[in-house]
């Protein structure tokens, strides 16, 4: 659970209300080690699933990691990052998609609010660590930590986290890296944990069950305007509902009939236009990244022969990754990858261990 070269004394642990945190928390205790909890009020879409300034974490939610707070006889603090939150991620999210992307807020959530604000404040609070329910470990090795997938692959959250550099790793636990998740309700179960049956949630936190084509339509109107599909050739064949409403990849709700499926190929945000094609229409073999991250904090020379990750459920492909000036980088795959879609991330993996990432700012040429 702690790696070689970490001494932590007082842990803050990041509470949701969830299993993972729950039980992240009740490990550390189990251990021997003075926690805290921690809940962030997050701005999210209100229940009634309209947009509106008075969104906020659902009191549910709140209710629930104060309740675990007071199981465990642990002090628990509730941190409003609303404000903050709103303009970092979900206003981010919304210019991403009305410029053509499809970003992952999960990405942006981490690098500025979880591994940001959150990690300042806990060590504000006297603590000298922050833990989370994140399914990833951490290794200290030849001086340097690193940021390694987890025991379970099936939750291994190495990806969203590849932005942690040395500072992040060192003043951070993942108590459930070397656990599965049937072992962590096992273990919530035992404990009587109020959030041993709680469901996962599988969409953005902010939209709170909603629906993001109409979140993004309220909150960025003219991501929503009506324009033309064209075919790979330039011709037009149909009208779309507003660039908010596709992604790259995307088959369904087209509205586009021929011999064979159309595929999302491009979205072009400049002419608020949609290229769709064949499938095999849908293969590049690069890509080009922006904002790159590597956990050591150096550049590696390049070419470097890795594994790439080009979202968060796709598997984990052989290519060759060539650093560029201004954080930039360009990886090329060993064979043509499905879907490159601009505004997810790429992992960089070195076997067990993740070197880096970033953000996909356009796929290479394409390989029909």
């Amino acid at each position: 659970m702690i790696p070689a070269g970490s001494s932590p004394r007082r842990v803050a642990v990041a509470l949701s209300g969830g299993v993972d945190s729950s039980v992240a928390a009740a490990l550390l205790l189990h251990a021997g080690f003075d926690v805290i909890g921690i809940t962030m009020r997050l701005w999210s879409l209100p229940r009634s699933g309209r947009a509106g300034a008075e969104g906020d974490l659902p009191p549910t939610d709140v209710d629930d990691a104060r309740h675990i707070c007071e199981l465990l006889r642990i002090p628990f603090h509730l941190l409003d990052v609303r404000d903050t939150f709103k303009a970092r991620v979900v206003d981010a999210f919304c210019d991403d998609y009305a410029l053509g992307n499809t970003p992952n807020p999960c990405l942006t959530c981490n690098r500025e609010i979880k591994f940001g604000i959150l990690l300042s404040t806990a060590l504000q609070l006297g603590a000298s660590h922050l833990a989370t329910g994140h399914y990833a470990q951490i290794t200290f090795q030849e001086g340097q930590y690193r940021l390694r997938r987890a025991v379970d692959r099936r939750k291994d959250q190495s990806y969203v986290l590849y932005m942690l550099g040395q500072r992040e790793l060192s003043q951070t636990l993942f108590p459930l890296g070397t656990y599965t998740k049937e072992q962590v309700r096992a273990f919530a179960s035992r404990l009587q944990l109020p959030a041993a049956k709680r469901q996962e949630s599988q969409d953005a936190c902010f939209l709170a069950r909603g629906d993001y084509r109409e979140f993004l339509a309220q909150q960025r109107p003219h991501a929503s305007r009506p324009g033309p599909i064209e075919d790979s050739s330039g011709k037009v064949i149909g009208e779309h509902r507003g660039i908010a409403f596709y992604t790259v990849g995307q088959r369904q709700g087209l509205g586009i009939y021929g011999p064979q499926p159309s595929y999302v190929l491009e979205l072009d945000a400049a002419r608020n236009a949609i290229v769709v094609g064949a499938r095999q229409e849908l293969y590049h073999g690069s890509l080009l990244a922006r904002d790159v991250r590597y956990v050591s904090g150096c550049t590696p020379q390049g070419p470097l022969a890795i594994r790439a990750k080009i979202r968060y459920n796709a598997d984990e492909v052989p290519a060759s990754l060539e650093p560029l000036p201004q954080r930039r980088a360009q990886v090329s795959f060993a064979s043509p990858q499905p879907a490159i879609t601009p505004g997810q991330g790429v992992v960089f993996y070195e076997g067990e261990f993740v070197l880096g990432g970033g953000i996909i700012s356009a796929p290479g040429p394409r390989e029909v």
